[in-house]
């Protein structure tokens, strides 16, 4: 039963940031299908620290029923950050990030902690 399960976590992979030489997040579930960039955070209680969600294919981002804020940032098909919204509240949107292909959700200050800024260069490592 347990490698069941094993088999069925996708791995997690980690976020560098390559322009600062610095972990965005070494936690982060990559939502590649309909469902799970549908689905998104709303069945995780709450992000820790190195913890994120990469969606691709998600130039714009909404906080319906979310039940925490978090920091958004949307990267390019080159991994060039293109925006970024710190502190996002439940019940927000971002309806368009010009020049995005996905977007990297994670837990509030991240973004600062890591000091990553638009023009920035991202790098995500699969795990």
């Amino acid at each position: 039963m347990h490698d069941q399960l094993m088999e069925h976590t996708p791995p997690l992979s980690r976020v560098l940031n390559v322009t600062r030489e610095i972990a965005v997040g070494d936690r982060v579930r990559v939502a590649r299908a309909l469902k799970e960039r549908t689905v998104g955070l709303l069945r995780t209680p709450v992000l820790q620290s190195g913890q994120g969600l990469w969606i691709e294919r998600s130039p714009s981002i909404h906080m319906f029923f979310m039940r925490y804020p978090i920091d958004a940032v949307f990267v390019a098909s080159d991994g060039r950050v293109t925006k970024i919204v710190e502190n996002l509240k439940p019940w927000r949107a971002v309806w368009w990030a010009p020049g995005a292909r996905d977007c990297l959700e994670l837990p509030v200050g991240a973004v600062a902690a890591s000091g990553t800024q638009v023009g920035d260069q991202l790098q995500l490592i699969e795990g």
